[in-house]
């Protein structure tokens, strides 16, 4: 019994890379995410060819929004990200030292709401290559995300009405 519980664990183990691309909404398998973030893959992604988007607690708290693709040359830059044919969202990308490829700069609020209640993303870079399969839907993003980013707050100190009790 316990040698199939190992093998049963060694290939859960090996099949984790392949399930970081996996498409719709899920907790990220990268390796140290757990669950502070929430990776959406396009329809069609494989391990070799993806199009994601992680909403993730960032170390200081923070929700960063990242891009994942294989694209060759690397996800840094500007790309339009359209939610349900609405006016695109325009966002500049940087490399970061996150599992991900590059995290979205500036303020991702509206973003992350459209990700949340929206039906369907689409990734454009504006420049360089574009990507095939980059349709990701948006069901059940809502729910992944908020579960994700349910502990995303610093810790509030106790205020001294509270110690003092």
């Amino acid at each position: 019994m316990k040698s199939w519980a190992l093998a049963a664990g060694t290939l859960a183990a090996l099949a984790a890379p392949a399930l970081a691309q996996e498409a719709g909404w899920h907790y990220s398998p990268l390796e140290g995410e757990g669950d502070r973030a929430a990776l959406g893959c396009a329809a069609g992604s494989t391990a070799k060819e993806f199009v994601c988007l992680a909403v993730r607690c960032e170390d200081d708290f923070e929700i960063g929004i990242h891009l994942y693709t294989s694209r060759p040359g690397g996800d840094a830059g500007r790309w339009r990200i359209d939610i349900d044919k609405e006016d695109g969202h325009e966002v500049d990308a940087k490399p970061d030292g996150s599992p991900y490829h590059a995290r979205i700069e500036g303020d991702v609020t509206p973003l992350l709401e459209a990700l949340k209640n929206g039906g369907l993303a689409y990734l454009d870079p504006k420049a360089g290559p574009d990507q095939p399969k980059n349709g990701i839907t948006l069901s059940g993003s809502l729910y992944v995300i908020n579960q994700a980013l349910y502990f995303c707050a610093p810790k509030v100190p106790p205020t001294e009405a509270s110690v003092s009790k």
